[in-house]
C-alpha cells in the first residue's frame, strides 16, 4: 500500500532526528574519551608516585579502580564505533505492536539509540524485535523479561536509507519474496560476507536467539544461510549472555580462506571477532611429537592424487567403530601395566605391590599418566617436607620399574599390533606399513585424529576453561572421533553445530543425517533444520537437485532464466577466456572450480598472463580478491560467487563416488553456472 505524503513526512523527520542525536552523540563521546584518557593517566602516575606510601591492600585497590574505569571506557568506545558506523543509516525496520497497556513504535537497528529515555531505535537483539523476524501484521507476541507479551502487529515496516536519507519505504509481511530480501539477493557478491540482520528469516531466527538448549544441531541445505546465522547467533549471545566476551567463544572453521571471508560480519553487528581455529590447527598445537601434522584438504587431496594409498584402511582410521577399538585397547593398557621392581632409595622404600596399589586401586580414578606424579608428590609429602627437590627424579625413576615405556608413538604403533584392531579390520598389515604410520616428520590427518584421542585417554585433554561457548561449521567433515575430542576438551561449553550432510567433502566418512550427533552431547540438545536457500539461481538449483537426487529445495530468488551452460574443451585457454569475459560483463566475483589443486595450478598458469587479477586460491591462502580466482572444490566450501565456471580435465571427470564434492563446486554459484567436461 503506498504510503501518504504525511506518512513520508512523518518518517524522514524521525530520521532527521535520529541522525542528528547519533552526530550529538558521537561528538559528546569523543570529547568524554579525551578527558577520561587525561585522568587516566593522571590517576597511573598518582599510584605510582605514591606507591610506596602504599600498602599492598590500597595499591591493589586503586589499580583495581584504573582497571575498571577502562573497561567502561573500552565499552563506551565499541558503542562510539557502531554509533559512527550507523550514523548515515540507523534503522532497517519499524513495527508497530499494541498490547493490552499500549501502542509502542519501534524501529530496529545494529544498535539502540536512545535520549532522554526516549528509545529512536531498538537493537535489533532486544525482545521485543523478534517481532519483526517472526510474525507478519496480525495476532504476535514476544518474551520478554516479564514473561510473554501477546498483541497485535499493525505495521512491519522496512526502509533503504542511504546518507541519511530515506530512499524506499517498504511495508511488507513475512513472506520471503519481499522487496527488500530480493534487493538484497540481486546484489551481486563483494570480497566478504556481509550481515543479514535486515533480512533474517524465521527459521533462522529460532536458531539465532535460541538460548534454552545448550546444544544446537542445525542442518541446513547449501544456500540457507548457516554460516551467516552463526554469526548473528554469536552476536545475540553476546548480547544476551552476562559475562560473556569474544575471548569466550571460539570458532571452528574449515580453511584460513573462510576465516578471512566472515572477518567482517562481527564488527558488522559492534562486536568484536571472536577466537578463530581450524581443526588442523588444534591438532598441531597438542601433538609435540611431530613436525607437522596434515592439513585437511592435503588429506582430501591424497584421496584424488595418490592411486596407491589403503582407502580401506583411511575409512576404518575415520571411522565410529575405531573409537570403539582404541578406547578398549587403551583401557586393556591400563589395566596390563603394572610395576616390575621395586622402587629403593637410601632415604625411603616402596614394593612393587605398593607401587601398584597405587596405580590399580588408590589412584586409579586418575588419567593414567597423572598417576605417576601424584605417587611422587605423595612420596615426597611423606619423606621431604613437602619439598618437590626431587619430584621430577622420583617421577623418571617410577617410569623405568614399569612394564611399557611412556612413548606415545610405540603405545599408539602396538595398537595396530593388538587384537582391538586385527579382529575389526579384515587385512593384515605388514610391519613397514604399520611403522609408516609414525617413522616420519609429518603425521598424516588420519593418524593424527586418532593419536590425539589415544593422548587425551591416557593423560587427559587440554581442558580450556575460558571457552564458554563453541561455533563448529561444516560439521559434516568431522567425525564423531572429533567431536569426542573437542567435547572432551570443553565439557562446560555450550555448542552451536551447523552443516549438510550433502555437502560432505570427506571421502571416508558420511552422516545419514546431523542428527546423529546428539547421542555425543549431553540430553540437552536441540536439533533443527534450515530448508530454504537464498544463493542459488531456480536452474541451478534444479541442476544440483539431480546431482544427489534432491527434490526438497525450492528457490527463493527471482527467477533469471539463465540455464546452466556445458562445455567441451577443444581449445581451452581461448574457451575460458571467453567465458569470462562474457562474465565478466555482468558479474562482479567469478571463480573457476576444479577437482584437484594440480588443475587450479593449471588453469591459473594459463590464463595469469591475460588476467592481472587473476587469484590462486589455496589451503593456507588468507587474503583474496574475489573478483577472478581459481580454487580447488575442497578449498572454496562455504564461499559464494555471482559466476561459476566448474573446470576438471578430460580424463577426470567427477564420478558417481565424487557427487558430494561436484555438489559443493555447483552450490557456490548464486547466478550462471558453466560446467567443462562434465
Amino acid at each position: 500500500m503506498e504510503l501518504s505524503q504525511k506518512e513520508r513526512n512523518y518518517e524522514q523527520n524521525h530520521l532527521d532526528k535520529t541522525v542528528e542525536i547519533i552526530r550529538n552523540k558521537i561528538s559528546e563521546l569523543g570529547q568524554e574519551f579525551y578527558d577520561k584518557e587525561k585522568k587516566i593517566q593522571q590517576f597511573k602516575e598518582l599510584i605510582w608516585d605514591s606507591k610506596q606510601d602504599m600498602d599492598p591492600t590500597e595499591m591493589r585497590f586503586m589499580m583495581a579502580e584504573s582497571d575498571a574505569e577502562v573497561f567502561r571506557i573500552e565499552r563506551k568506545s565499541k558503542y562510539f564505533q557502531t554509533l559512527f558506523r550507523i550514523q548515515e543509516k540507523p534503522y532497517f525496520g519499524k513495527v508497530i505492536f499494541k498490547d493490552n497497556i499500549n501502542e509502542e513504535e519501534i524501529y530496529i537497528g545494529i544498535t539502540h539509540v536512545e535520549d532522554d529515555l526516549e528509545y529512536y531505535v531498538h537493537d535489533w537483539r532486544s525482545p521485543i524485535c523478534s517481532l519483526f523476524y517472526d510474525y507478519e501484521v496480525g495476532p504476535a507476541s514476544y518474551i520478554s523479561p516479564d514473561g510473554i507479551v501477546t498483541g497485535e502487529l499493525s505495521v512491519k515496516r522496512q526502509y533503504k536509507i542511504e546518507e541519511g536519507k530515506l530512499k524506499g519505504i517498504f511495508d511488507t509481511s513475512i513472506n520471503i519474496e519481499d522487496d527488500v530480501l530480493q534487493q538484497v539477493l540481486a546484489e551481486d557478491s563483494n570480497g566478504k560476507m556481509k550481515n543479514i540482520v535486515n533480512t533474517i528469516q524465521q527459521e533462522q531466527n529460532k536458531v539465532i536467539r535460541n538460548t534454552e538448549d545448550r546444544t544446537l544441531i542445525v542442518q541446513g541445505i547449501a544456500g540457507s544461510g548457516k554460516t551467516s546465522v552463526a554469526l548473528h547467533r554469536i552476536a545475540f549471545l553476546l548480547y544476551k549472555i552476562k559475562n560473556l566476551s569474544s575471548n569466550n567463544i571460539l570458532i571452528f572453521s574449515p580453511n584460513k580462506v573462510f576465516s578471512e571471508y566472515i572477518s567482517n560480519v562481527l564488527p558488522e553487528l559492534g562486536e568484536d571477532n571472536t577466537l578463530q581455529t581450524t581443526f588442523n590447527q588444534f591438532m598441531e598445537s597438542n601433538i609435540k611429537e611431530f613436525r607437522h601434522v596434515e592439513e585437511f584438504t592435503k588429506f582430501i587431496e591424497r584421496f584424488y592424487k595418490d592411486k596407491t594409498i589403503n582407502k580401506e584402511l583411511i575409512t576404518y582410521k575415520q571411522s565410529n567403530q575405531v573409537i570403539t577399538d582404541i578406547t578398549n585397547y587403551i583401557e586393556n593398557y591400563k589395566k596390563t601395566a603394572y610395576f616390575v621392581e621395586d622402587l629403593e632409595t637410601r632415604d625411603f622404600t616402596y614394593t612393587k605391590e605398593e607401587l601398584n596399589y597405587f596405580l590399580h586401586e588408590r589412584y586409579n580414578h586418575m588419567k593414567f599418566f597423572d598417576i605417576f606424579p601424584t605417587i611422587a608428590t605423595k612420596i615426597c609429602d611423606t619423606y621431604y617436607n613437602g619439598k618437590k627437590t626431587n619430584h621430577k627424579k622420583i617421577v623418571s625413576e617410577l617410569y623405568k620399574r614399569l612394564n611399557y615405556k611412556k612413548d606415545f608413538k610405540e603405545i599408539y604403533i602396538n595398537f595396530y599390533y593388538s587384537k582391538y584392531f586385527q579382529d575389526s579390520y579384515p587385512k593384515t598389515l605388514s610391519d613397514y606399513e604399520i611403522q609408516s604410520f609414525i617413522n616420519k616428520k609429518d603425521l598424516n590427518y588420519e593418524d593424527a585424529c586418532l593419536f590425539i584421542y589415544m593422548k587425551g585417554l591416557l593423560e587427559g585433554f587440554s581442558y580450556q576453561g575460558m571457552i564458554k561457548q563453541i561455533v563448529i561449521d561444516e560439521a559434516q567433515d568431522y567425525s564423531k572421533l572429533q567431536y569426542q575430542v573437542i567435547k572432551n576438551i570443553f565439557p562446560n561449553a555450550g555448542f552451536t553445530i551447523l552443516g549438510d550432510v550433502n555437502q560432505t567433502i570427506n571421502p571416508y566418512y558420511k552422516y545419514k543425517s546431523l542428527k546423529e550427533l546428539e547421542e555425543i552431547f549431553d540430553e540437552d540438545t536441540k536439533y533443527l533444520e534450515l530448508t530454504k536457500t537464498y544463493r542459488s539461481s531456480k536452474e541451478i538449483i534444479e541442476y544440483t537437485n539431480q546431482i544427489l537426487g534432491l527434490n526438497y529445495v525450492t528457490a527463493i530468488r527471482k527467477e533469471n532464466h539463465i540455464p546452466v551452460l556445458f562445455r567441451e574443451e577443444k581449445n581451452l585457454k581461448e574457451q575460458l577466456q571467453s567465458d569470462i569475459n562474457l562474465l565478466q560483463s555482468k558479474y562482479k566475483s567469478i571463480a573457476i572450480i576444479t577437482k584437484t589443486n594440480e588443475e587450479a595450478k593449471k588453469i591459473y598458469e594459463l590464463l595469469k598472463e591475460t588476467n592481472q587479477d587473476l587469484s590462486l586460491l589455496e589451503s593456507n591462502t588468507e587474503k583474496f580478491n574475489r573478483n577472478l580466482i581459481v580454487v580447488p572444490a575442497y578449498t572454496a566450501k562455504g564461499l559464494e560467487f555471482d559466476s561459476v565456471i566448474i573446470y576438471t580435465e578430460k580424463n577426470n571427470s567427477y564420478t558417481a563416488e565424487e557427487k558430494y564434492l561436484y555438489y559443493v563446486a555447483c552450490t557456490r554459484c548464486q547466478h550462471q553456472l558453466l560446467v567443462y567436461n562434465q
